[in-house]
């Protein structure tokens, strides 16, 4: 009985040693080491402060662009919206503010569809053409590439208010091309890596047909 009691240990301290368990056992409830900062645990106001912080270092991203995937790896949507929403408003014009008429409400709209609907179009193209981003990533870099072109709109706004003349009209002109110009090589610049070599000026022609329907609404306004 002892001869058999010794195997029966010796075969189950063999089986122990020769099988490795994967995975860790963990208590519900108990602490964790290893848990690291949540950001469910911080105030709001840290919440809205580190956001605000990001999307302001993406605006310094575009109005500066460099060799940086900090548009395509902490992508967003708060940036673009913020953007749009300024363009779509300050398209809009003051008039519709003050009178009854519902003239104002396609032209607000329009700015959305072309801003969204065209991002969301320039991507599917670029994903036909084998990119190798993701939707949501190409469309942020497209929404928060148009900030040059709202700067463009402020200060046309700023020039429309002085009597129009034709020098006013050339300087407004210039500001519109440069800030398309701007905003086209920013996104080239941001998505250019992600596309093949040999088609990338399929990829690179609605990006820039994007940006110079914006910029005509904007000149045009």
């Amino acid at each position: 009985m002892d001869d058999v009691e010794q195997d029966s240990q010796l075969t189950s301290s063999n089986l122990t040693t020769e099988i490795d368990v994967e995975g860790d056992i963990t208590v519900p409830g108990a602490p964790d080491s290893d848990d690291e900062y949540s950001t469910l645990d911080e105030p709001v106001s840290e919440t809205l402060k580190r956001d605000a912080k990001a999307v302001g270092k993406k605006f310094f991203h575009v109005l500066w662009p460099r060799e940086t995937k900090t548009l395509l790896r902490e992508w967003d949507l708060w940036g673009p919206l913020m953007l749009c929403i300024f363009l779509a408003v300050m398209l809009q014009g003051t008039q519709s503010f003050i009178s009854n008429e519902a003239a104002g409400g396609p032209e607000f709209a329009e700015v959305f569809v072309i801003v969204w609907i065209g991002a969301s179009l320039v991507t599917i193209n670029s994903k036909l053409l084998g990119g190798t981003l993701s939707f949501f990533q190409s469309v942020c870099v497209l929404g928060y590439c148009v900030l040059p072109l709202d700067v463009a709109l402020l200060i046309c706004r700023l020039i429309l208010l002085a009597n129009q003349t034709t020098i006013l009209f050339v300087i407004r002109f210039g500001v519109v091309m440069l800030a398309f110009a701007w905003s086209t090589f920013a996104s080239v610049k941001f998505l250019g890596d992600s596309q093949p070599t040999h088609r990338m000026a399929l990829a690179v022609y609605p990006i820039f047909l994007f940006y110079f329907v914006i910029s005509w609404l904007v000149i045009s306004h």
